[in-house]
């Protein structure tokens, strides 16, 4: 079993910044991909970034390339989203979610995922 907790969400004005963490523990942490979704009200959870057990491969949603950034510390069980240039439509609740079924690049399907964490919301003021 993997335990998955986020934390670093908050309000920000857009254009602004902010850097979500992501600590797993249970099992050991470079045997994971993770990955970060988003969900907003009334709508499915949105894929928007992830990277794989090494670090070495990362994919991004088109809607936050550019301006997110994934890295992960294997070393202190955690994985980062940093977010610039934050938009209005960028206010959502993150879930940061684990998988030790990817042997190669890490999935981009929420249903590929086998643990999740409880989600810390963003929110993007004008």
């Amino acid at each position: 079993q993997v335990q998955v907790v986020e934390s670093g969400g908050g309000l920000v004005q857009a254009g602004g910044s902010l850097r979500l963490s992501c600590k797993a523990s249970g099992r050991t942490f470079s045997n994971f991909a993770m990955g970060w979704f988003r969900q907003t009200p009334g709508k499915e959870r949105e894929f928007v970034s992830a990277v794989s057990r090494s670090g070495g491969i990362a994919y991004y949603s088109d809607s936050v390339t550019g301006r997110f950034t994934i890295s992960r510390d294997n070393a202190k069980n955690t994985v980062y989203l940093e977010m610039n240039s934050l938009k209005l439509e960028d206010m959502a609740v993150y879930f940061c979610a684990a998988t030790g079924r990817a042997d190669g690049g890490p999935p981009r399907l929420a249903r590929d995922y086998e643990y999740w964490g409880q989600g810390t919301q963003v929110t993007v003021s004008s």
